[in-house]
């Protein structure tokens, strides 16, 4: 069973920026696709950006594309996201999650392995 370590979540003002970083116990390279996913209360979770290896081929929901960027270093078995110009939309539970799919997917039902999630507040 993978151990996630999520961490960089928090308050933040409308405009401001935040880091997300997700360490898994295990080897990544192992698994082909890493992502990030957001779920608001009463609504299911949704895929926010995943990353393929090894071409580093992503994924980016609509309304986050040119605002947020992932990451992944394989070597440290991490993840990363860097969220910028952030919204009241953009709160939520943000989790990390990863897949064996050997193709590029971004979906929830696609995932083998989940994080606990890492809070995300964007208000004034």
């Amino acid at each position: 069973q993978l151990q996630f370590v999520e961490s960089g979540g928090g308050l933040v003002q409308p405009g401001g920026s935040l880091r997300l970083s997700c360490a898994i116990s295990q080897y990544t390279s192992d698994y082909y696709i890493i992502g990030w996913f957001r779920q608001v209360p009463g609504k299911e979770h949704e895929g926010v950006s995943c990353i393929g290896s090894p071409h580093g081929d992503t994924y980016y929901k609509t309304s986050v594309k040119g605002r947020f960027t992932i990451s992944r270093d394989n070597a440290k078995n991490s993840v990363y996201l860097q969220m910028n110009d952030l919204r009241p939309e953009d709160t939520g539970v943000y989790y990390c999650a990863v897949s064996r799919q050997v193709y590029l997917t971004c979906d929830y039902y696609d995932m083998d392995y989940w994080g606990k999630g890492t809070l995300v507040t964007v208000s004034s």
